[in-house]
């Protein structure tokens, strides 16, 4: 029954209510005791040979007041009483408006719910997919990572030693000191991390690279970097950076800063930016991570530019660890 007042005062709507015409009971009430009024006057007057008015123009005015100012009474409250009846009308219709409107937002929120975009729900799934996958990368890194760490730790460990050899001092070459030079390719790849689970070569140049000392801590504290501007929903998957060119890089590696060095902060998102610098401020944790990583970064990378061709640093600046090192180079004011 609700439902069916709704709908009729939705189609009528705030131009669909016809005003009343014609003659309200309240002015049908006037007009009669207007007539019994004066038609009590005239036979007081007839009956009375006009014997009651006083002489001269004052008493002539006080009999006309006496006779229309009842009237004039009498209409007035029939006025206001069809001002009441008007306002109660507009209240009505406003009310029956304002329903109609509340009807018709519900029921476009309905269909906004149950038909939405096809183009948003296809981004919202890609953006879902990818998080999944970095998620998947990180974890399947990090458990890459906790073998090497084991397998290096163990290959440490001295054999038994017998009673009749001589004990060997803790002098030995470490498996990280005499392993080979890590290649710019794989260092390169390795900055990069692996894109999915399946991508063997990329854990394959990641293994290698942690089993270099410099490389491997700067990948601990990118790692771990990545992983706390994930929580923010920050991956630089979706950074789309201006590049600088090789030669800023280098003049970075040279100690150059400021003005010189400041197409390195090619970060232009927005959202990005304020939710790093906001962790920045209020997390220790984060800051003191984001710190560490800047100082790896750059100690790594005077080394790898010593050696390194423009190409190379060009395939180095578009890595994930480049990437993160340029926002959080810009927020915290390295390139200014």
């Amino acid at each position: 029954m609700a439902q069916d007042k709704t709908e009729e005062a939705m189609d009528l709507g705030i131009f669909g209510r016809r005003s009343r015409r014609g003659v309200a009971p309240s002015e049908l009430l006037a007009a009669a005791l207007c007539c019994l009024w004066l038609a009590g006057c005239a036979v007081y007057f007839l009956l009375m040979d006009g014997d009651v008015a006083a002489p001269g123009p004052a008493g002539f005015i006080m009999t006309l007041l006496a006779v229309f100012l009842p009237v004039a009474v009498i209409w007035l409250a029939a006025s206001a009483a069809r001002s009441a009846r008007i306002m109660r009308e507009e209240t009505v219709r406003l009310q029956s408006t304002i329903d109609a409107m509340r009807h018709s937002y519900l029921t476009q929120a309905h269909a906004h719910h149950a038909e939405r975009n096809p183009e948003v729900e296809a981004k919202i799934a890609r953006l879902e997919q990818a998080q999944k996958q970095t998620e998947q990368a990180l974890t399947t890194f990090s458990t890459t990572r906790n073998l090497v760490r084991a397998e290096a730790e163990t290959s440490r460990m001295a054999p038994p030693q017998r009673a009749e050899e001589q004990p060997s001092l803790a002098l030995e070459p470490q498996a990280a000191d005499t392993a080979p030079p890590l290649e710019r390719d794989d260092m390169i790849r390795a900055l990069h991390f692996p894109e999915s689970a399946e991508d063997e070569d990329g854990f394959a140049a990641l293994r290698r690279a942690l089993q270099d000392r410099k490389t491997a801590r700067l990948v601990q504290a990118a790692q771990d970097v990545l992983t706390l501007l994930s929580q923010d929903g920050i991956y630089m998957d979706d950074l789309r950076p201006d590049r600088a060119r090789p030669e800023i890089w280098r003049r970075f590696a040279n100690g150059h800063r400021g003005r010189e060095v400041a197409a390195l902060g090619g970060i232009r998102d927005r959202s990005s930016l304020a939710l790093t610098a906001g962790r920045m401020k209020s997390d220790a944790i984060f800051r003191d991570a984001a710190h560490h990583f800047l100082r790896r970064f750059d100690e790594v990378f005077v080394e790898f530019e010593e050696t390194a061709t423009d190409e190379e640093i060009a395939r180095m600046s578009d890595t994930r660890t480049a990437r993160a090192f340029m926002l959080l180079g810009r927020v915290t004011g390295t390139f200014t």
